[in-house]
């Protein structure tokens, strides 16, 4: 009888599983979130997991890093063929288990050097060694590709490398699991590379690792096997050269998804915003961040705004919206009509709605309810004498959870508790019910699932039909390429070409945004 804790590998080497998850049960009232979830990984294995949000990926890892203790779910884990039992995320540590969160866990106020060995700092004779702390985490940066100083204070950081510290930190606990949920969703293709090669020299050195992506090319790059959750249960287990893309996606979703990008052609109508030589000011430092913008969106059209990290994109959405501390000079025009956005008011009351990229932070209030988020914007409608008419509220509120989808056990459930996808769809709700002239998307598909995005792009479609003029700010290039009308390519802070659907591909948007043309 084959010893049940090995598996053989292609070479014929016995590899020992690092982790299984066996039978894992979780419920939390009114939902079973796992239902008999089983999971397993090799040492010097990548092993993505996939699923659409709301699938139970983040619950099954919550429960492997002892988020959630033993006693709180039904099943066992095995490490090394050894049965544990975890009541802390401390225990799960201990074992070996290191978690890289898609939502950053660092301290803000403190350096890097501090974040990165918070609670295992070096010390003597019950004293914190600074210098042996800033000279081992300068090594961890470097591994990560950060040449930034480790006593650099957090709050400086951009996004990308805040979370470039995040995975710094991850292997300095030099685990033998290591769990990376959506780690790449703020990198730059560069820092991407670069997590790509960390990866590949963990896999050799015998680290299992699990990885949980919604990016399908980049699962299909990493991935030694894939593991497709659905609504709580394990569905499939694949060898990545076994399957292909739309199998993986058909699994995830319960449906095949006749195409990825449901693009449809559109007869613009009348011009919505113009902006003419449109400068914006660096908030804290003597630059612009944005140079002599011109553009135009017209009601009934999406227009894509391409560009690297650091281009000036999330600026000038920001700007638009008044919501960006910086100074701006230039003419801001909306449906021919000159008017001054000097606050978030003035763009809502201007007909501007602007669905951020960081929506836990910028786009809801996470500790309320769907029901209030969704109406926050739109008070003054459902409001008499400053008093909100509350079944206005609940009948607008169940309106946009009806028709966005958005799965919520009440209007009453608190956002922060929903997974991304559903966030999303109420941020989009809160906008539609303000009714917008001009919708901004900036990232608006960000570390959503398969499922979600194809939702999404079909609200754009008809949202465009229904004379909504749509400007898109995506890191995705197949995203830009797949829903825009019409592109403009940012580099600098400048827009520097402006493409049409038909002309549009990745390699002219990379030149154009790179400065090679």
């Amino acid at each position: 009888m084959p010893d049940p804790y090995f598996q053989h590998d292609t070479t014929g080497v016995k590899r020992m599983y690092a982790l299984e998850m066996m039978n894992i049960t979780k419920e939390f009232p009114g939902v079973k979130a796992l239902d008999r979830v089983s999971f397993k990984v090799k040492k010097g294995e990548i092993h993505a997991l996939c699923g659409e949000n709301g699938a139970g990926k983040s619950t099954l890892m919550k429960v492997l890093s002892g988020l959630y203790p033993a006693g709180t779910y039904d099943g066992e884990i095995r490490i090394d063929g050894k049965s544990v039992s975890f009541r802390n995320i401390v225990d799960a540590e201990q074992a070996g288990i290191a978690i890289i969160h898609q939502e950053l866990a660092l301290v803000k106020e403190m350096t890097v050097g501090e974040n990165i060995f918070l609670g295992r700092e070096p010390h003597k004779f019950g004293v914190i060694q600074w210098d042996q702390l800033y000279y081992e985490a300068e090594t961890w940066l470097k591994k990560v590709g950060l040449t930034i100083s480790p006593r650099t204070k957090i709050h400086s950081l951009g996004i990308g490398q805040q979370q470039l510290v995040e995975i710094a930190k991850a292997l300095a606990k030099q685990a033998n699991i290591l769990i990376l949920d959506e780690p790449t969703a703020a990198l730059t293709e560069s820092e991407v590379e670069i997590l790509m090669d960390i990866l590949e020299q963990l896999r050799a050195q015998g680290v299992a690792c699990i990885y949980i992506s919604h990016k399908m090319p980049e699962v299909f790059r990493l991935a030694d096997s894939i593991t497709v959750l659905r609504d709580g249960k394990s569905i499939a287990t694949l060898s990545r050269a076994e399957t292909n893309e739309d199998e993986v996606v058909a699994l995830m979703v319960g449906r095949e998804l006749t195409e990825r990008y449901p693009y449809v052609k559109k007869t613009p109508r009348h011009v919505v915003l113009e902006v003419k030589n449109y400068s914006v000011w660096h908030k804290e430092k003597p630059m612009k961040v944005n140079d002599g913008i011109h553009m135009t969106v017209r009601a009934g059209e999406i227009v894509g705004i391409a560009g690297l990290m650091g281009a000036g994109r999330t600026e000038l959405a920001m700007s638009l919206f008044g919501a960006y501390e910086g100074k701006a000079e230039g003419e801001v025009w909306m449906e021919g009509k000159q008017v001054h956005i000097r606050s978030v008011k003035d763009a809502i009351r201007s007909g501007i709605a602007l669905v951020t990229e960081d929506r836990k932070r910028l786009g809801l209030v996470l500790g309320m309810d769907v029901k209030t988020n969704t109406t926050l914007a739109s008070l003054k409608n459902i409001s008499r004498l400053q008093v909100i008419n509350q079944n206005e509220e609940l009948k607008w509120s169940q309106k946009y959870v009806d028709e966005l989808k958005t799965k919520t056990a009440s209007l009453e459930t608190t956002v922060g508790t929903l997974s991304g996808g559903n966030q999303q769809k109420v941020v989009l709700a809160k906008w539609l019910m303000a009714k917008p002239k001009l919708l901004i998307l900036d990232e608006p598909t960000r570390g959503i699932d398969v499922g979600a995005k194809y939702e999404i792009y079909h609200l754009m479609n008809q949202l465009a039909e229904e004379g909504v003029a749509i400007m898109m700010i995506s890191s995705e290039l197949p995203e830009i390429l797949g829903m825009s009308d019409r592109i403009y390519v940012m580099r600098e802070g400048r827009i520097v070409k402006e493409l049409s659907h038909d002309e549009a591909t990745q390699e002219n948007i990379m030149m154009a945004a790179t400065g090679g043309e």
